[in-house]
Parts: structure tokens; sequence; C-alpha cells
């Protein structure tokens, strides 16, 4: 969600308040705390299945978001609980659909990598890799069908950028020019393979020179930088330009998924960037050393947060299973009257 402006300005960037900063501080909090109580759920076997965390990319969201606008859409990979939180879902139905209850977006039916939400214009989470890149592509041109100036955010990572569909979309996104902002969060690892060891080129976005896609990379540890580069691809998508990829430099903290014990690479690597380069911390010390927020007021802020996420995860198991003829509800999807937007 994006945040009010204030009138008060912060040291660091112009026009960025401290208010700005706060609420992007206190999303990416929140996104953390919610993967850390998630990741507890699933050692407790409270989450089933394949669980994949966001933690140490949450600039990348967050920032995003603040670009965005009421309608714009967003889809992504089954890395996926970030995504949800920043546009506004409601944690205890994202825990409530981790941990397969009636209570979740889904009805428990769809579990982490595949829930939705048509009121805050999220649609999916998908498990096959790239698989959602040209349904954003869809999702950009019924805007674009519409006339009504909305901007689809299609995420995916370094991995699925090697996918063939991904280059199919890249031209028919560049031939219709399609209001549609393809994120590369690129992570450094594609599951457990570097990015050296997997893609030719040193940097992913150049790829889209070839359909006439223009493009950047974007420091993904700093939610300003990204917030900057992704009100100006909004602006390119909104006045008719066609597509627009960031590559968003990033890092995640954890494996690629719970069962991933990450031996790919050392300790040292990953405290490093946790220690130098994180995100939150940035926005942290930003807020300290500008005497925009003291150390109580962000104390009081992680309180607050980790209420919410206690109060998503009693909810979820407080929840009650959904029943049997669930199963059969949902498969077909219902017809759209003429003229109304997906």
């Amino acid at each position: 969600m994006a945040a009010k402006k204030a009138t008060a300005q912060a040291d660091s960037k112009p026009n960025v308040s401290a208010d700005e900063l706060k609420d992007y501080y206190r999303e990416m909090l929140l996104i953390r705390r919610f993967e850390e109580k998630a990741g507890q759920l699933y050692g407790m076997g409270l989450i089933g299945g394949f669980c994949h965390l966001y933690i140490g990319q949450e600039a990348v969201v967050v920032g995003l978001e603040a670009a965005a606008e009421e309608g714009d859409k967003r889809i992504t990979s089954y890395r996926d609980h970030g995504h949800m939180l920043a546009c506004g879902m409601d944690p205890k139905g994202v825990m409530a659909e981790l941990t397969g209850r009636e209570g979740g977006y889904s009805k428990g039916k769809g579990g982490s990598m595949h829930m939705f939400s048509k009121e805050k214009h999220f649609y999916g989470g998908h498990g096959i890799v790239a698989a959602q890149v040209p349904l954003g592509a869809g999702l950009a041109f019924a805007d674009k069908y519409l006339d009504n100036k909305r901007v689809t955010f299609t995420y995916f990572g370094d991995g699925a950028a090697n996918q063939g569909q991904v280059y199919e979309t890249f031209n028919m996104a560049a031939l219709w020019k399609l209001p549609v902002i393809f994120v590369i969060e690129n992570n450094q690892y594609a599951m457990g393979t570097s990015q050296q060891r997997s893609t030719s080129s040193p940097d992913i976005y150049v790829r889209g020179e070839a359909f006439g896609i223009p493009g950047e990379i974007v420091d993904g540890m700093d939610v300003l930088a990204v917030k900057e580069a992704g009100e100006k691809a909004v602006a390119h998508c909104r006045e008719g330009k066609g597509p627009y990829i960031l590559e968003v430099k990033t890092y995640r903290y954890r494996g690629h998924s719970m069962s991933d014990p990450a031996k790919y690479r050392t300790r040292e690597e990953v405290q490093e960037m946790r220690e130098k380069r994180d995100a939150i911390e940035h926005i942290r010390q930003m807020l300290l050393t500008g005497g925009h927020a003291s150390e109580e007021d962000l104390k009081a802020i992680d309180k607050e947060i980790k209420e919410i996420v206690n109060e998503a995860a009693e909810f979820s198991k407080e929840s009650p299973e959904p029943a049997l003829e669930e199963l059969w509800t949902d498969i077909y999807a219902k017809e759209i009257p003429q003229g109304e937007a997906v």
C-alpha cells in the first residue's frame, strides 16, 4: 500500500516525508515479522507443502507499491506473501490460507503458492516458474482494451528470466504496447544456482532491448530507490509507451524454500548482507539520524507489528479446516458481464 504524503520532509531525499519513511519501515517490518512467524508455524507442522519466505527482499514490493495507484494490478511467483501484505491484504486471511484453513483467501485450498484477492487486485501466487509472466501481460491487455490507464506489476525472479515464455511475452507486450512493468526480483540465486552460473549476460534487463523494451537496474535493498524507479516505470506505462523492465537487485536471507539448507553459499556472505545492506535497518537509521523517530518510537512500532502477526497466527489456528464439500466449489469461472473490468 502506498504511504500517504506528509508535509515534513526527511533529510536524505527530496519529496520523501518523515511519515512516509515510517510507513515504509512499518510495512517492511510487517512482512519480515510475518515471514518469521510463518517459518515458525512451518516448523511446528501447521503449514504443509512448500513455503518460500520473502525475508531480505521487503524493499522491492514496498517500494513498488508506493508507486502504484488504486486499480493497478500485481501478479507474482510462489514467493508471494510479501506482495500480499504490501498491497493491503489482511494478515489473518493470508496466514489462515498458509495453514489451509477456511478463513484463508482461497478458503484453505490454495496454500502458500496459490491465493488471490480480487478486491486488492492481487492475481496470485503461481507455482510454475515464469507462468505468471504471460498472465501478467494478459491483465495488462485487458487494461489497454478498457483504456483505464491502469498498470500491471508482473514479478518474476532471475531464474524465471531464463524461461522461453518470458521472451514470447516480451515480444507481445512490446508489439501491443501493453501497460505492464516486468519486475525481475534478482535475489542472486535461482533455487541453489547463482546468477553467474546460470545467466549468460551480467545484466538481465538488457534482454528487453531486442524487443525495444526499456529498462534499468535498481538497488533492491533501498526502498526509496525502488520507489523512484517504480514511479518512472509507472509513468512510462500510463503514457501509453508500452512495457518497462525493472531488474531489482535484492537478496534473500533464507533458503529457496523452508526445505532448503542453502549450503551453496557461505554464512559469511549472508551475514555481510544482513549487517551492511539490510533494507529495514537502512530506513531505521535514516529515521534515527534524521531525528524523525526515537528508539522508543521504533520499539513501539515493532511491538504493534508483532501483535498483528501473533493475532494472525492465532486466527489461523482457530479457523476451522474447510469442509469436504469445498472441494467442488470455485472450479468453474463465473461469466463476466460484457464491459465489466476483470
